[in-house]
């Protein structure tokens, strides 16, 4: 699973929407303490789904913090 992280609770709401009305899986959950963001709310997505997700939140103008992948220690940001 990967996740996007946000700068306001706003963006994470309307990504939330867009997602699901792209029939994406998505789960909202705590950003993780590891992820520097202005925003408490992160949504975790299946990683094949990566391609769709980054044209939702390019055709929408959502704004992100980034999205990142688990990682030995912690999670590594993979796009921005």
């Amino acid at each position: 699973m990967l996740l996007i992280a946000f700068d306001s609770t706003q963006q994470a709401l309307r990504a939330e929407m867009l997602l699901e009305y792209a029939e994406i899986e998505i789960d909202i959950c705590p950003t993780p303490k590891e992820i520097t963001a202005g925003c408490a709310l992160s949504i975790h997505f299946p990683e094949e789904d990566l391609a769709t997700v980054k044209d939702v939140i390019v055709q929408e103008s959502v704004e992100i913090r980034g999205i990142f992948k688990p990682a030995a220690e912690g999670y590594e940001e993979i796009e921005r």
